[in-house]
């Protein structure tokens, strides 16, 4: 099980400075990510994870990042499993930003 965290709570997150910032990572296929993504995100589609891990930091706190808030759940429980100590999933994904957070980001 890892911790989830909602859009108006990592927004917070992301605006004070005084945080350490997390890396976001984005899990969603490119067109998606071309649709709709969060400023500063590291793009590595789910199915490129177990391959492209070694690129994530393990000393920063790590959000995962899709759609509806499911494959970021499994990709922050496989990182999770691999060691990553700080893994934490955006519940509801990029459409709950675009709801609670950010009402230009479209919608799909």
């Amino acid at each position: 099980m890892i911790r989830e965290i909602g859009a108006k709570e990592l927004a917070a997150w992301l605006a004070d400075d005084t945080r350490v910032q997390p890396v976001l990572l984005d899990v969603r296929e490119g067109w998606e990510v071309a649709r709709a993504s969060l400023p500063g995100i590291v793009h590595i589609p789910m199915n490129l994870i177990p391959g492209r891990m070694a690129e994530l930091p393990d000393d920063a706190p790590i959000v995962t990042i899709c759609h509806h808030g499911v494959r970021s759940y499994q990709v922050g429980l496989y990182l999770k499993n691999a060691g990553f100590d700080e893994v934490i999933s955006l519940k509801g994904g990029v459409e709950a930003w675009a709801s609670d957070v950010d009402p230009t980001m479209a919608h799909y």
